[in-house]
């Protein structure tokens, strides 16, 4: 259709529909005649199962698991093509959710043959759309780790679309390959928010020796750590009152993290007028009383975009380094898991500040003095992951972390609590057995350990290890020997 006929509004000609769509099933008989084909695929056909001699069924646990999801192929007409199931893999959601049960109708079929429901039916493109459709919604719903067992000679179809190829096992009495498809969630966030940093700071060892790269630095030739954010400019124009309350929030978790008593905050606040300008300040100064952080000064000016810096003092005799840990030190994690998502930031960001009173900060935001672990880092918007990630960097370790232990929020999948900004968590290291003080209405526990090597590996139910970041964070490098 032409330019001329859009301005004219001439109807657009009709569209080809297509050949074959994919959708979530939700109908009973939809079901039904998905498992219909199933068992025809893989009883009948492959003798799998037990054949039907036997009275074979390939109906397990997965079919009776209310989460259990199926992904069907149907025709223009709507007649089934194919279908693949994804389920969870653990009795409480962690993300780690297996794939299987692919079956296409035999006319559909290419060349590739089958996989015992995870190899079917590549010809026509119908069985590598199934697995594509299944890997996005994996992705999609917040799976860290996504798996498929293959049969043999499936494997280099499902290498072909990026499956990585695990280790060889045995489904049904039949060779099959454990596969699984990369999935970098993580890794992609911590090098979008904190990769370019070594770069762009070489030469500068922000912190000084001992403190490179940390939450705080401690000021020379005197007892003051001193700390500064710049909150999203985006989060400003869109939520003034919650970035002043988060420009407190950020500073005040440096402070802690550090182990350093508050002192006080200045500010400096851009907006477009004194009515937007009173907005953020009054989320700065509700925050600011409930931290007990005094607002010391700073700077306001209007008719400029929306921005806010605040920069906190506090002091501390011993600041507790993030490059303090060494390779067998025990991980916890210190979180105040009450609270819920922030309206407009549902995954993103978790509101549990606002709701507390200024003992209950206190006591939260004091907890790393009153440890005097050997390394601490606040959670910051790498997320639980990528912050990990920082505190071994720091400290030239590796990490890896224990997803079933990480305590979070009952709202809070797991994805999006290992990638979140939460309101109070706090990571902190030492030798195995030392634990930490008391944190009032925050939860601690042992969820990791430092190791040898870089980068932070994800350790699940079952023993395995999975990526969670590759290597560096930040390319800063080990803190150091605090001087």
């Amino acid at each position: 259709m032409d330019l001329g006929g859009v301005l004219l509004g001439v109807p657009a000609p009709a569209t080809r529909p297509p050949a074959w769509t994919i959708d979530v099933a939700t109908e009973r008989a939809d079901l039904a005649a998905y498992r219909r084909l199933r068992r025809d695929v893989f009883v009948v056909e492959q003798g799998l199962f037990g054949g039907t001699a036997r009275g074979g069924t390939d109906h397990d646990d997965a079919d009776d698991d209310e989460r259990t999801v199926v992904l069907l192929a149907r025709a223009a007409g709507g007649e089934l093509l194919g279908g693949v199931r994804l389920h969870c893999a653990t009795g409480a959601d962690l993300g780690w959710w297996r794939g299987g049960r692919l079956a296409v109708v035999r006319p559909a079929r290419g060349g590739a043959g089958h996989g015992a429901g995870h190899g079917a039916g590549h010809g026509a493109g119908i069985g590598s759309a199934l697995v594509r459709a299944a890997c996005a919604f994996a992705e999609q719903a917040g799976v860290l780790r996504f798996e498929a067992t293959v049969q043999a000679a499936g494997e280099p179809a499902f290498q072909r679309l990026g499956w990585r190829s695990v280790r060889p096992c045995t489904v049904a009495g039949k060779p099959h390959v454990l596969m699984r498809w990369p999935i970098d969630r993580l890794a992609r966030q911590a090098a979008a928010t904190k990769a370019p940093l070594g770069a762009l700071l070489g030469g500068l060892r922000p912190g000084g020796a001992g403190f490179v790269g940390d939450d705080g630095a401690p000021v020379p030739g005197s007892d003051l750590v001193a700390a500064c954010d710049a909150i999203v400019p985006s989060l400003v124009e869109r939520d003034p009152e919650w970035a002043g309350w988060c420009g407190v929030l950020v500073n005040a978790n440096d402070l802690a993290a550090m182990g350093a008593d508050p002192v006080g905050l200045l500010d400096a606040v851009g907006a477009r007028d004194a009515s937007f300008a009173a907005r953020v300040l009054s989320g700065l100064r509700a925050a600011a009383t409930a931290y007990r952080l005094p607002i010391l000064g700073g700077h306001t000016q209007f008719g400029v975009p929306a921005a806010l810096t605040v920069t906190a003092l506090g002091r501390s005799a011993r600041p507790v380094p993030a490059g303090g840990g060494q390779a067998g030190h025990a991980v916890s994690l210190t979180a105040d898991l009450g609270g819920t998502w922030r309206r407009g930031h549902t995954g993103r960001q978790w509101d549990s500040t606002t709701s507390r009173g200024a003992d209950e900060l206190a006591a939260m935001t004091g907890f790393v003095a009153r440890t005097a672990p050997a390394a601490a880092k606040d959670v910051s918007m790498a997320g639980l992951v990528g912050t990990l990630g920082m505190l071994a960097e720091a400290s030239g370790c590796g990490a890896v972390l224990d997803v079933a232990a990480v305590p979070r929020p009952d709202s809070a999948g797991v994805a999006d609590w290992l990638s979140c900004f939460p309101g109070f968590a706090m990571l902190t290291a030492d030798a195995p057995g030392r634990g930490v003080a008391d944190a009032g209405c925050a939860t601690s526990k042992v969820c990791g350990a430092l190791t040898t090597g870089a980068g932070v590996a994800l350790r699940w139910p079952d023993g395995e290890l999975t990526e969670g970041v590759p290597g560096t964070v930040t390319g800063l490098g080990p803190a150091g020997e605090v001087e």
